[in-house]
């Protein structure tokens, strides 16, 4: 069984950053895939990045538009989303995934592990 803890998300200025951060513990870590979803207001959960097992491999959704990276330790069992130049829309609360296979595909419910969520607020 592996838990996923989510930090670092908070009130930031549009076009500000944000870092958040996500530790695993249980489990064996670099077999995993690992992403990043977000649900906005109203919305369902869509997907945000991910990153193959190795971290060799990585995949954004259309709206990141290469303001956001993704990448991961498997040393010390985190992954990490770097995001810049933030949007009001951008606005959600962000999960980190895990999934088995260590393809980090793109599809919820392919996930096998959840945190809890971390509140990212962009104020215009």
């Amino acid at each position: 069984q592996v838990q996923l803890v989510e930090s670092g998300g908070g009130l930031v200025q549009a076009g500000g950053s944000l870092r958040l951060s996500c530790t695993a513990s249980g489990g064996t870590f670099s077999n995993l895939g690992l992403a990043w979803f977000r649900r906005t207001p109203g919305n369902e959960r869509e997907f945000v990045a991910s990153i193959m097992w190795a971290g060799d491999m990585t995949f954004y959704a259309d709206f990141v538009q290469g303001r956001f990276t993704i990448s991961r330790n498997n040393t010390k069992k985190t992954v990490d989303l770097q995001m810049n130049n933030l949007k009001v829309e951008d606005t959600a609360v962000y999960f980190c995934a895990a999934e088995r296979s260590g393809l980090a595909r793109q599809r919820k419910a392919q996930y096998d592990y959840w945190g809890q969520g971390t509140q990212v607020t962009v104020s215009s």
